[in-house]
């Protein structure tokens, strides 16, 4: 019996086909309104958690963030993820010199994630390559899988082997590790252990590096003062309340003073200097004093609803990279959202971890809005192969210079 990767197109029966295309439209008509919903929610709550502090400073930034995100979604969709992802060799390499860069850049909170630039119009921001590298591995690994069906689970194996891929990953990893962000560095192994494990690894192959990342948490654990210090926060914060336990006991506290429907809009006290970065990591526990706890199970519910659409898209995919590149990206994000909402009502340590698509921050939103357009454009290759060709076809012959070209038989 021939596998599904085995068959070819027109082998396929037009039922499966119509089920498959039908799957896809739905997913990527969840996809478009959830995501629209979240951003949408998360404008407005940044709206409130930053005024009375920075007045429309935030807000106005998250916007153009916004724009540049949808923008960089759109050129990913254009240009298809089959190609973006045959780049991966300049990608990574791209974003492991980032990553050394903001190695040498000023720390800050106790890690060297940032790159600041000073754009004219925008004056001084802050760039995180580790927000990119959760994308960039996403695509690599998915493609190293797709290309290496037959071997990349072999471990000794020189060419096409798991050897040769840890080589590829590893470096970035390490990257994202040195400059002491670690909550990301959980996030992205977690992420390309998941694309092995679906892409077929055996479950065996993972207990290694899993006892290597367990062995350097204690290690960072025992030897970090700042992280020791967030996990004593963690098991006792009402004791610790006064120093390193005060930003997990103040969102304690505005998700108390919540309760189920908040004290409303634009209401809350601890965006008034007492909650550290209410508008970014914490702004969740801003929605939920200020809205309650069922606007917090509503956007709980969101993210269920953005990951069972890019499960549905990337489970349909017409090609063994989409399934695999669309749930990584899918797992990134859903798991990137259980983190923030788990660290601000106390379920894990105290992480710099954002909520995608609510919680301020430049990188954040162009990492997220990439990744939405890369799952539109397995959705879309699914239904329509080769759609970017056609589509460049279309604006050649629209276009002044296009049509000039054509004019001439080219």
């Amino acid at each position: 019996m021939k596998s599904f990767t085995e068959i070819r197109p027109e082998e396929i029966p037009a039922e499966l086909v119509t089920s498959r295309t039908d799957a896809v439209v739905s997913g990527v008509r969840d996809l478009l309104i959830v995501t629209g919903l979240l951003v949408a929610f998360g404008l407005t709550m940044l709206y409130s958690t930053s005024y009375g502090i920075a007045g429309i400073k935030y807000f106005r930034m998250q916007i153009i963030w916004l724009l540049l995100g949808t923008g960089s979604g759109l050129t990913v969709f254009l240009l298809g993820y089959r190609r973006i992802a045959s780049w991966w060799p300049f990608l990574m390499g791209g974003v492991f010199l980032l990553l050394m860069v903001a190695m040498c850049s000023k720390e800050v909170n106790g890690a060297h994630r940032w790159i600041n630039l000073t754009i004219p119009g925008l004056g001084k921001v802050g760039i995180q390559p580790s927000e990119f590298a959760k994308v960039i591995l996403a695509l690599t690994v998915s493609k190293y899988c797709a290309d290496h069906l037959r071997t990349f689970h072999e471990l000794f194996r020189l060419k096409g082997g798991l050897l040769q891929l840890g080589l590829i990953v590893v470096p970035v990893l390490g990257g994202i590790l040195a400059g002491k962000d670690f909550g990301t560095t959980v996030l992205a192994s977690t992420m390309v252990f998941l694309i092995l494990l679906a892409a077929g690894l055996p479950v065996r192959y993972t207990l290694f590096p899993v006892g290597a990342l367990t062995g350097a948490f204690f290690y960072i654990m025992s030897c970090d003062p700042m992280r020791r210090a967030r996990i004593l926060s963690f098991l006792d914060p009402e004791k610790y309340a006064a120093n390193i336990g005060y930003q997990l006991w103040t969102s304690f506290l505005a998700l108390g003073a919540g309760g189920w429907c908040g004290v409303g809009f634009m209401e809350s006290r601890m965006k008034a200097r007492y909650l550290p970065e209410a508008h970014t990591d914490f702004i969740l526990a801003i929605v939920g004093e200020e809205l309650g706890l069922i606007a917090l199970v509503l956007v709980i519910i969101a993210y269920a609803f953005f990951c069972r659409a890019g499960l549905k898209i990337a489970s349909n995919a017409g090609t063994r990279l989409g399934m695999l590149l669309g749930f990584g990206l899918t797992m990134y994000m859903t798991i990137q959202a259980i983190i923030n909402i788990s660290v601000i009502s106390g379920c894990l340590p105290t992480k710099g971890m954002p909520a995608p698509f609510i919680s301020y921050g430049g990188s954040n939103m162009l990492s997220c809005m990439t990744a939405v357009g890369l799952l539109l454009s397995i959705a879309q290759e699914t239904i329509s192969p080769d759609y970017n060709k056609r589509i460049f076809a279309y604006l050649r012959r629209k276009l002044p210079f296009g049509s000039a070209q054509n004019s001439t038989g080219e």
